[in-house]
């Protein structure tokens, strides 16, 4: 298999959630045992060499592969979460949406400043979400942070909202 067939098996569902949106679901990739067996491997394959400690991954997309990656590295793993979901203590950052405002926590005991972080989520659009995950994880100081997308939507051009040098990889670009 070669990352071709996981972008032909991606499902298109336009207008959703909104209006003029193109939904990109990868649920086919995770529900074909080979699929979703390829795409852990390519997501190994990229990470497995990086020294990481912890996964991260957003609400709730990120749940899925995050923990698959964070198993198979040997790292732990830990959601970021929209508010009032997480049990302890946490740090929160707000941030705006292409159409409003949105905010993300993560426990406040989830990082330390000896941890070499991955923040993983399903798709890289605007990158709003995922830079707010960046400076949220920014705040516990790590020794590294990088970033993981299973799509990376091109013409949206989402990697402009990272500082430079900001380490991102995608399995698939569309």
């Amino acid at each position: 298999m070669n990352r071709e067939e996981l972008k032909n098996a991606v499902r298109n569902i336009p207008d959703f959630p909104i209006p003029g949106v193109q939904f990109k679901d990868v649920t086919t990739l995770f529900k074909d045992a080979d699929k979703l067996r390829e795409l852990s491997d390519l997501l190994y394959e990229t990470y497995k060499d990086k020294g990481i400690t912890k996964v991260v991954g957003i609400e709730s997309r990120g749940f899925i592969m995050g923990p698959v990656l964070a198993t198979r590295i040997g790292a732990g793993f830990v959601p970021i979460r929209k508010p009032g979901k997480l049990p302890a203590e946490t740090v929160e950052i707000s941030y705006a949406k292409e159409y409003g405002t949105d905010t993300i926590q993560i426990h406040k005991d989830a990082i330390s400043a000896e941890d070499t972080v991955l923040i993983h989520d399903d798709l890289l659009a605007t990158g709003g979400t995922m830079r707010a995950a960046v400076d949220l994880v920014k705040m516990f100081s790590p020794k590294d942070i990088y970033v993981s997308f299973i799509i990376e939507l091109k013409d949206l051009d989402g990697r402009k909202v990272f500082d430079a040098g900001t380490k991102i990889d995608s399995i698939l670009e569309m």
